[in-house]
Formats: C-alpha cells, sequence, structure tokens
C-alpha cells in the first residue's frame, strides 16, 4: 500500500491529510502554536501512532510554516495545494474562497490548477484572526459568536483595521448594545471584507468556501447573499491545503509500499 501525506501548517491550525492509491487514510488537526517545528514534529508524532510514520510515507509540505517540516520531500505554496484541494472538493473547477487565521485568499481553478488569485495579508481584518479577537473581546467562542450574530441586527463596524474595529466594538458595548447586534455586526464586517476581495477577482464557475470558518453556515449564507451566489460549504473544507499537498505527493508516487 502507498502512503501519501499532506501538512499544511498554517498560522493557527495545523491540518494533516493522509491519502492512499485509493481513498482517505486519515484526518487530523493540530494547534500551530509559537512554534511551526515543534508542531511538525507533533504532527510526525501522532501520523506515527496513527500507523503512518513519515519516514514511510511521501510527506509534502504546505502553508505558513511549511519550511519548519524537514522531513517532507518538498514544499509546495499555498496557492497550488488550496486550489488543488478545494477543485477536489468541488468536483470540478470552480472558485475556492479561504479564509484563514491571517490571510483571506480567493483562487480560480481551470483544468485542475490554479489560474489566478487574489490575497489580502496587509491585515488581519476579514479573517479568521479578527473574528477570534471580537469573539474573545464579547466573551464568547467562534461557535457561540455565530449563534448570536444568527439573531442580530448588524451594527457598523466600519474600520478596516483591526485595532480600530475594536474599538468599534468597545464602544458599543460602552453604550449597551445588545451582544447580539454586536456580534451580527462583527461577522458582517469580515463578510464585507471578504466580498470586496471577491468582487477585485475574476470569479469562474461554482464558490467552494474553505479554512477554519467554513464549517459556519451562517458565515456561508451571508457571503452567498453579499455575492448573489451561492457559496458551498464541504465537511473537509479546512483540509483543503493539506488534502491538495496530498494528492500532489500521490501524483509524484513513491509512497509507502
Amino acid at each position: 500500500m502507498s502512503v501519501f501525506t499532506g501538512i499544511d501548517i498554517g498560522s493557527t491550525a495545523t491540518k494533516v491529510v493522509v491519502l492512499t492509491d485509493t481513498e482517505l487514510a486519515d484526518s487530523f488537526v493540530l494547534p500551530t502554536g509559537w512554534s511551526s517545528k515543534d508542531t511538525a514534529a507533533l504532527a510526525a508524532q501522532r501520523l506515527a501512532e496513527d500507523g503512518f510514520p513519515v519516514a514511510e510515507s511521501r510527506v509534502i509540505a504546505t502553508g505558513y510554516g511549511r519550511v519548519a517540516v524537514d522531513y517532507a520531500a518538498k514544499t509546495v505554496t499555498e496557492i497550488t495545494c488550496h486550489g488543488r484541494g478545494g477543485c477536489a472538493l468541488l468536483g470540478h473547477d470552480g472558485t475556492i474562497i479561504d479564509i484563514g487565521g491571517q490571510d483571506t485568499k480567493v483562487i480560480t481553478v481551470e483544468g485542475g490548477l490554479p489560474s489566478s488569485f487574489l490575497m489580502n495579508d496587509k491585515c488581519s481584518a476579514g479573517t479568521g484572526k479578527f473574528l477570534e479577537i471580537m469573539a474573545n473581546r464579547l466573551g464568547v467562542g467562534l461557535t457561540e459568536l455565530f449563534q448570536l450574530a444568527e439573531r442580530g441586527t448588524p451594527l457598523a463596524i466600519s474600520s478596516m483595521c483591526t485595532v480600530f474595529a475594536e474599538s468599534e466594538v468597545i464602544s458599543h458595548i460602552g453604550a449597551g448594545e445588545r451582544r447580539e447586534d454586536i456580534a451580527a455586526g462583527v461577522v458582517e464586517s469580515v463578510v464585507t471584507k471578504v466580498a470586496g476581495l471577491c468582487s477585485r477577482h475574476t470569479m469562474k464557475g461554482d464558490l467552494l468556501l474553505t479554512g477554519g470558518l467554513c464549517d459556519s453556515a451562517y458565515l456561508a449564507a451571508r457571503l452567498s447573499d453579499k455575492l448573489g451566489a451561492e457559496v458551498h460549504t464541504h465537511p473537509m473544507g479546512r483540509y483543503a491545503g493539506a488534502l491538495g499537498a496530498a494528492l500532489i505527493a500521490r501524483g509524484g508516487k513513491k509512497g509507502r509500499r
């Protein structure tokens, strides 16, 4: 049996996917922590425990900390891996909208490969980190933030800077606004920024939301409304980069026998 492993070390979470020639064999998520090198070692330990030691697998690394995976056969850019993995989840060519911890990427895939992309990595506003910061300010986790937002009426949070946006949230809290309305405003702010990024990119085909926020049906619904087109999700959406890396590894073969 041949084994192929994709490791996507993101800024906040590390995703791992293991494929054989015929199926998905394993997948898991680890917090990245402060050291990508330590996280890569933890991923190798977990893989060994699951029966897939890295020495017996072809490993491809991607993501923010990909250079720290010293046991990888090679490293591949996030755009290539997210495009490849997202296309596999979608089942055909289309556009991948990946909302990560520190950046947001919009990738158009044609012929199974990324043909163009646009990336916002100048500021964390419009990313998962922004939502984490605002959720902490409201004293809730991300899941509860979305639940609150779904019951609220969005308040204006217009700043393009996370620091100033947090000040707006603090002002709303000080004014005694409902937490549901503040949460709705926070989510709406992210959706508006992501939709703005999408509007500057030529999107083609169906849309797929990937990244750590893809499990939120509310976020996907709000983004669909903003874009005027359905934004699809997938249970493996947060693994798109790792899946793409594993698929590239499988394309290169030389896995375990």
